[in-house]
This record gives structure tokens, C-alpha cells and sequence, in this order.
């Protein structure tokens, strides 16, 4: 039994027409399959908890955005039951990451392979995330895209990373560099004038831009990326190169590698994890090897 869990007004409602559709496939091809629907915020995580109960699930397929993902990863890590994912969000970075196809019905296809990846999830506090934790400069531009009145026309036009641009350029010229206390495993450090961190378990987010470009999500490691010491018009100038992961290459950027990684700060920071906020520092992020199972 194939059991999915949509989220409705993922992709400001592109979900439900793509269900449709996906309903469709399942019937005629004669797929066992039940359906769930998200109704508040969290609620695919308490739906999984649910489902974990049942002894018949061949997978358990979030139909929906890196949102929506994370919500059910933060249900089934640490259990056997596949994860499949049928993209219909504004970023969908983790498809991008695994090589799902972002056409629903090749994401169909491939769940229905049965093929199977073992893959590392991250933790921070207390939830997990599968893709990037940003902290700083990152995390309120986060928090101001998932604010903006303009995200739903750009989801329902494909052009969800425009949203997060928009964002970035609002927030760019009130934010202010913070000093920041980094336990990078071992390794303690003060980092004056810090834009942001980014912590990743792979490439990219917010649609497509690369980060952590050589962040795997099977290597036990984050890639962590640091900005600092750089004036508003720089970030702006280097900001373009991100889509193609050439930033690192800047002096302004530094990368590292971590298993654990824990930040705090004087002046409190945002962050996202997967795009949603979690809160503000201090944070301990954790790296859980081959604790979630991908079709």
C-alpha cells in the first residue's frame, strides 16, 4: 500500500490539480494506494506518526514542496518506510539533489521502480532537515519570502527562486553582520561581520542556487559555507555566481567541513531549515548517516 500525503496548498495550489492527475494514474494501473491531506502547518509529520502504526506500507510519498518534505522526513527518520516525492513546490530542492524528475509523472514512475537509496538527514535541535540549514542573512530572507504576497503568482508561474530574489533584495539593505560564536566539531572560532552560514546536506536551495556545490547527501559531512567581512554592493555583485556555485571562490566565502556544528550569537538570528524558519540561535546541528530511505 502506497500511502500519500498532499499538501494541498503546496505550490499555491498546483498540488491539487497535479493529484488529480496522479489519481488517475494510480486507478487505471490498478495501484493500491490512500490519500491524506495537510490541513495546518506540521501536520504531515503527525500524519506519518500516524501511519507508522500500519504494518502494509510499501512507501509512504509526500506530494508537495521541500515544505512538505520535511515535514514528513521529521515523521518516518529512523524507520524502514520509504520516502518517495512527487515535487509540486516553488524550490524543490531535494528532488534536485536525488535526480527525481520534477514532471509528476516521471517522479511516479520512479517511485513506482521500487529502487532504493539510503541517505543522511541533518539535525538541528530538535527536528531534522534534508537539504540546508541557513542562518543569519539567509534565514530572514527566508522568512521574508515565505511572508511575501507575491510567492503564490510565482509558484503558479514556475518561477519560485524569483520570489526568494525579490526577498533578498528587500532585506539586503537593513540586515546587519553579526559576530558569531562557531564549534565547527573540535574546532572553536569567533567570526566577526558574518552575513551567514549555511550549513548543507546538499547543493542547493530556494530553487536551483548551489550554495554548498560538493555537498553530498551520502557522505556523512556537511559542507558549510560562511559569508563575512563583505560590503552590501559586493554580496550584491557576487550574489549572481551562486547559481553556478562560483561564489566560493570569493575571499569573502569561506567552506568547511563538519560533522557537528554549533552556532550562537549576542544578537539573536534567524534560520531556515528546508526553507521553513525553526527559530533563532543558538543552534547544534548534527550530521544522522543513512537514517532515511529514499525511492
Amino acid at each position: 500500500m502506497y500511502y500519500f500525503i498532499v499538501n494541498y496548498y503546496s505550490g499555491s495550489g498546483i498540488s491539487r490539480k497535479i493529484w488529480r492527475e496522479i489519481e488517475l494514474i494510480l486507478q487505471t494501473r490498478g495501484i493500491n494506494y490512500k490519500s491524506v491531506f495537510t490541513n495546518y502547518q506540521n501536520h504531515a509529520t503527525e500524519l506519518v506518526k500516524e501511519l507508522k502504526e500500519k504494518k502494509n506500507i510499501t512507501a509512504v510519498v509526500a506530494v508537495g514542496g521541500d515544505g512538505t518534505v520535511n515535514e514528513v522526513i521529521n515523521g518516518l527518520t529512523g524507520t524502514s518506510i520509504p520516502l518517495g516525492v512527487i515535487p509540486t513546490g516553488s524550490g524543490n530542492d531535494f528532488c534536485r539533489a536525488m535526480g527525481i524528475p520534477l514532471r509528476y509523472e516521471l517522479a511516479l514512475e520512479r517511485i513506482l521502480k521500487g529502487e532504493l537509496k539510503e541517505i543522511d538527514i541533518g539535525r538541528v535541535n530538535d527536528k531534522y532537515f534534508a537539504t540546508i540549514v541557513g542562518v543569519g542573512f539567509d534565514g530572514q530572507v527566508a522568512q521574508q519570502t515565505n511572508r511575501s504576497k507575491h510567492k503564490k503568482l510565482y509558484n503558479l508561474t514556475k518561477i519560485g527562486s524569483l520570489s526568494y530574489i525579490i526577498s533578498l533584495f528587500k532585506v539586503i539593505f537593513m540586515y546587519k553582520p553579526s559576530q558569531v560564536e562557531l564549534h565547527i566539531d573540535s574546532y572553536q572560532t569567533t567570526q566577526e561581520k558574518v552575513w551567514l552560514i549555511a550549513i548543507a546536506n546538499s547543493p542547493c536551495y530556494a530553487g536551483g542556487m548551489m550554495i554548498c556545490p560538493d555537498a553530498k547527501n551520502n557522505d556523512e559531512t556537511f559542507d558549510i559555507c560562511i559569508v563575512k567581512g563583505i560590503s552590501r554592493w559586493s554580496l550584491l555583485r557576487i550574489f549572481p555566481s551562486v547559481f553556478k556555485g562560483k561564489h566560493i571562490l570569493h575571499p569573502a566565502v569561506t567552506t568547511l567541513k563538519a560533522k557537528k556544528v554549533q552556532i550562537s550569537s549576542k544578537q539573536s538570528l534567524v534560520a531556515h531549515a528546508d526553507g521553513e524558519i525553526i527559530g533563532k540561535t543558538p543552534f547544534d546541528v548534527t550530521i544522522q548517516p543513512s537514517s532515511l530511505t529514499v525511492l
